[in-house]
């Protein structure tokens, strides 16, 4: 009997496709937007092809901080994302309610908890927008308007139509919006340290992680970033008497880079409390031992224009109970 094995066909390779802009997605920056279209597609890829020019808007080069529009074709390059992703994202994020200290028809505003992604992405398969959908099945347009940090909580802001994210990111990118946080630091705050107006540059490292540096005025690659810092209280053996006395600090900043107030605060020899990016890490041991296990940074405050009336809107939020128990002495 002669037996006959076929060959296995090969898979289909993945093409490149082009994707036309709608109106929901005007406005969004490039990355952005291709997070979202490519899913299971780590950032540091999407922005590998960007940089390298895979990636068209109506058929021109563009850098990830592009705006598309109403109409753009977007080509999008032929990507493979894992097995083990594409089955992730298979599962819906489970709903989620977050407390609000605003919301109207426009336009809310959530107390974010520290140890919770604004988004789905580099490692999170979900984060506060991808629960806040499954928790308003019925809301047809939720977005963020800004970002916070995982290891951040405080005030987040989450339009409800198109166009109040747009007019309210408009307000973020032209600085007219005010935005302070409460940071505890070790020490004694220099009293004549009231202005940092020093360059930051974002790179990754070798394993794809996002760090950012100062550096000088006359660098290329430095972006302006200018932080306002006020001594609220000097605290003296807080956190149950042990460790060094603390400054809480009230930091407002001009400018809305990456860890901004944790590279610059550390740039200055006072590093966010259990910051465990740029922070003292034997300090932060200590200060997990007595009661501080994350981050002491919270968006305590937050102004705005309203996207409609123009009103001015003023929010704020309490420390959580984690922090201000640490700042009590426990």
């Amino acid at each position: 009997m002669k037996l006959i094995i076929g060959a296995a066909s090969a898979p289909a390779s993945p093409q490149a496709k082009t994707v036309t802009v709608d109106e929901d997605s005007a406005g969004q920056r490039l990355d952005n937007f291709l997070i979202r279209h490519l899913k299971g597609v780590p950032k540091t890829h999407v922005y590998r092809i960007i940089r390298s020019g895979e990636v068209r808007v109506n058929k021109g080069r563009a850098a990830a901080d592009t705006r598309v529009q109403t109409g753009d074709m977007v080509r999008l390059p032929p990507v493979r994302t894992s097995e083990a992703a594409a089955l992730k994202l298979e599962r819906p994020a489970p709903a989620r309610d977050f407390p609000i200290l605003y919301e109207d028809e426009h336009v809310l505003a959530i107390d974010k908890p520290a140890g919770v992604a604004v988004h789905g992405g580099s490692g999170v398969s979900f984060g506060v927008i991808e629960q806040m959908r499954q928790a308003r099945p019925a809301a047809k347009f939720l977005e963020l308007v800004h970002r916070l940090d995982r290891d951040t909580s405080g005030i987040l802001l989450v339009a409800k139509k198109r166009s109040a994210l747009t007019h309210l990111q408009d307000q973020f990118r032209e600085r007219e919006t005010g935005k302070t946080y409460l940071a505890l630091v070790p020490g004694t705050w220099p009293a004549n340290k009231k202005v940092i107006d020093v360059p930051l540059h974002k790179y990754l490292q070798a394993d794809g992680e996002r760090r950012v540096k100062v550096v000088g005025k006359d660098d290329p690659d430095g972006m302006r970033s200018i932080t306002l810092v006020k001594v609220q209280r000097a605290l003296v053996g807080a956190g149950a008497s042990a460790g060094p006395g603390f400054s809480l600090l009230e930091v407002t900043i001009k400018t809305g880079r990456t860890h901004q107030i944790r590279v610059h605060l550390a740039s200055q020899g006072h590093a966010i409390a259990g910051d465990d990016k740029y922070g003292d890490f034997e300090l932060n041991k200590l200060l997990n031992k007595i009661g501080l296990k994350r981050m002491f940074l919270h968006a305590w405050r937050l102004r705005f224009a309203h996207p409609l009336s123009g009103l001015e809107i003023n929010l704020e939020s309490s420390l959580p109970p984690e922090l201000a128990d640490f700042v009590e002495g426990g």
